[in-house]
């Protein structure tokens, strides 16, 4: 039997596991693996299992929180060792019966909690977000035939680790990053030291007749309460030690432990709060983090990522040890390892390091810049990435965080990139007769510009600085990230949990993630993705992605950004022949057709072939989008709340396109206007509602607007959402 070291709970472990062998002996079967036995008892009691049995009892509310909380994340057990936990658990269930604690039924509905438990434990204990780092080492060393309980040889084992050429050393199990692995070990750490706290407390409040179950800290001590923190900590270490490897806690720990550089913590890596920035970023755009961001264009290779972070200003003279460096930077990123994985990192240890640096000057430029947008520095880099990577212009982005509105089919749009200047060379504005094709403002007056240069400057300041890390560059208006820079920021991306593929993950996708995906990323970027997934695949593949824009519309009408999508597949030049396969889907047929009639490749048959559905939708599309429009140019005509007359608004700068627009629609559908009503809410109840609010108070016509008034009050009051059915004939 393996010998476990103090501090030792009051579990009943060594008369659990004498009774446990002599049965299972009886049964010719092995013993129980020690350290799984520890652990699994120390943890029901943690949870606030009931003793008077001699062993913690287990009961279906402790198997949850147990199996698939604690022990994946506490626990180093070898396959054998994991498949005894739901022995183990049986076994306890017996030995509480045996004590007369537990019926026949209540034995035997505890008993098929237990086999039910099972396969969400396994899972978990594969999971490899559940991976701390005592964990981590525990397995290495455990793999390489090291005793893991022999302090001496896991000492031994960690200082020929350490000295490892960094390239030789196992990786972490993907998609783990380190700062993954750090933020999990803080957390079981302070839910460990947490659950030791209320166990300690109910040794003191509610008393078992078993004992406690901590051993009691010198409470007469100078300051009592110092002292139960510091003894909870000591048991929390004993306790990770006792179920991973010996002696692991106090080599690992920071600040001064002998190998605390294997283990780094949340606070030693520096873009883990920028990770943390960035995902807030993402969230502030779309609301969920497995929103995917489009791949940056030509990442570098690996083993071209130490001469692009060397050849960086900044990097440079962090190396260099150069006084021109801010201390804060140096300090922060540039101290401990940072020297060797300089010189001897690998390509994702050099990334890492660039992330520290880039986090490092986002925080220096908030805290020291004048700049009106030292505090956006995140958000610069985010909308870089989020943008596709494609080069974007200063002054515009100033226009569009200014009085200045910029038109948004431009907002997307990349930039020329001029031949590089001289490094050192102030921001200058481009000149005037260029600014309203690059803003989208042909009418902009002196009015309009004053004070625009100044923002722009301000701006240029803070890129600047960014540029200094070899992440971003800025060539006269033009600024952009680096290939550096987006290998960088897609770590820290993917380090937050961001949704941040690249090419080959994105060639590996079924057609609806890319459906899905591709119509909120910018047209050329989507476009060439769109071009590298189908590339090989033939025809059936364009045939494949139109027919996943059609299941989505069909289940959802705003799951996918049709008039979007349709775009970029116009730019990717679809084939003709997946466009017609597509002219009878009744949500998406008549982009089909509008698309190849657009390109001059549409039979005239094929207008037959549409269905009136689709046209529907269609119309439907292009109607609230002349909604938005007008919502975006005159916004002081807004819907307001409440019941309204139907007929046109007082103020002169009511909406001017929507009714024009449904006029014409409805000049060309079967049925006229109250047809074309009834079709559009056929195609989607919401969208048509709000498109029929806005005609309601903006058409000049009264009986449209009565109209658009009563099919709007008529969708308000219905009793059920839009459906998929709904929008099939």
């Amino acid at each position: 039997m393996t010998v476990l070291r103090t501090p030792a709970p009051n579990t009943g472990l060594a008369d659990f596991l004498g009774w446990a062998d002599k049965e299972r002996d009886a049964r010719g079967e092995a013993p129980f693996p020690a350290r799984t036995a520890d652990a699994v008892l120390t943890l029901l009691a943690l949870r606030g299992a009931d003793r008077r049995a001699g062993v913690p009892e287990p009961t279906a509310r402790l198997l949850g929180p147990v199996l698939h909380e604690d022990l994946p994340a506490l626990l180093c057990a070898t396959p054998p060792e994991a498949d005894a936990v739901p022995e183990i658990l049986t076994a306890l269930a017996d030995r509480v019966r045996a004590a007369g604690r537990l019926n026949a039924k209540r034995h035997a509905r505890l008993l098929a909690a237990i086999d039910e438990a099972v396969p969400e434990f396994r899972r978990a204990m594969a999971d490899p977000r559940n991976l701390t780092w005592p964990r981590w080492y525990a397995s290495l060393l455990r793999a390489d035939g090291v005793d893991a309980d022999d302090p001496e040889a896991v000492r031994a084992w960690l200082a020929a680790h350490e000295a490892t050429p960094r390239a030789d050393r196992p990786a972490l199990p993907a998609p783990l990053h380190r700062s993954d692995v750090a933020a999990r070990t803080f957390t079981v750490r302070v839910q460990l030291g947490e659950a030791l706290l209320a166990a300690f407390a109910r040794d003191v409040e509610t008393p078992s007749p078993a004992g406690p179950l901590l051993p009691g800290p010198p409470l007469d001590a100078d300051r009592p309460d110092e002292e139960l923190s510091a003894e909870l900590e000591r048991i929390a270490a004993g306790l990770s030690d006792r179920w991973t490897a010996a002696g692991l806690s106090d080599a690992l720990a920071e600040p001064d432990g002998p190998h605390a550089v294997l283990a780094p913590g949340p606070e030693s890596i520096p873009h883990f709060a920028l990770a943390d920035r960035l995902l807030g970023e993402h969230l502030d755009y779309y609301g969920d983090s497995g929103r995917p961001l489009p791949p940056p264009p030509a990442p570098p290779a690996p083993d071209a990522i130490r001469a692009l972070l060397h050849a960086a200003p900044l990097p440079a003279a962090l190396a260099a040890g150069s006084g021109d460096v801010p201390p804060g930077i140096a300090e922060r990123c540039f101290s401990g390892p940072a020297a060797v994985v300089w010189s001897e990192g690998t390509p994702e240890e050099l990334t890492e390091l660039a992330a520290d640096i880039l986090a490092a000057v986002v925080e220096d430029v908030g805290a020291t810049s004048d700049s009106e947008y030292a505090l956006d520095a995140a958000h610069l880099l985010y909308a870089l990435y989020e943008r596709g990577g494609t080069a974007d212009s200063v002054v515009r982005k100033a226009a569009e965080n200014g009085d200045l509105p910029v038109d948004p089919d431009l907002e997307d749009a990349p930039v020329p990139v001029p031949e590089p200047a001289p490094d050192g060379r102030p921001y200058e504005m481009p000149p005037r007769d260029r600014l309203p094709a690059l803003l989208g403002v042909p009418d902009a007056s002196e009015e309009d510009l004053a004070g625009l240069e100044d923002h722009a400057r301000a701006l240029a300041e803070v890129v600047d600085r960014l540029a200094a890390t070899g992440c971003v560059f800025r060539t006269g208006d033009a600024y952009g990230l680096t290939p550096l820079g987006g290998a960088v920021l897609r770590h820290v991306l993917t380090a937050g949990h961001v949704a941040a593929p690249d090419a080959e993950e994105l060639s590996e996708w079924e057609a609806a993630e890319v459906v899905a995906a591709v119509g909120s990323w910018p047209e050329r970027t989507a476009a060439d993705a769109l071009t590298r997934w189908t590339a090989g695949r033939g025809v059936t593949a364009w045939s494949e992605l139109l027919g996943a824009a059609e299941a989505a519309g069909q289940a959802d009408f705003g799951a996918v950004d049709t008039p979007a999508l349709f775009a970029r597949l116009a730019l990717a030049a679809v084939p003709a022949e997946a466009l017609r396969g597509a002219l009878t889907h009744p949500a998406t047929g008549a982009h089909a057709h509008r698309l190849l009639t657009a390109r001059g490749e549409a039979a005239p048959q094929d207008a037959d072939r549409v269905p009136r559905t689709a046209l529907a939708v269609l119309t439907l599309e292009e109607l609230d989008d002349h909604r938005h429009r007008d919502r975006r140019t005159y916004p002081e005509a807004a819907p307001t709340t409440g019941e309204r007359q139907p007929g046109p608004t007082a103020t002169p700068a009511a909406p001017r396109t929507l009714p024009d627009a449904f006029d014409a629609a409805a000049r060309d559908w079967p049925g006229g206007a109250p047809a074309l009503a009834e079709a559009l809410a056929r195609a989607d109840r919401s969208t048509t509602r709000r498109v029929m609010e806005a005609l309601a108070e903006s058409h000049p016509d009264p009986a449209v607007a009565a109209l658009a008034s009563r099919t709007e009050r008529a969708l308000r009051r219905a009793p059920r959402p839009a459906t998929a059915n709904e929008r099939r004939p």
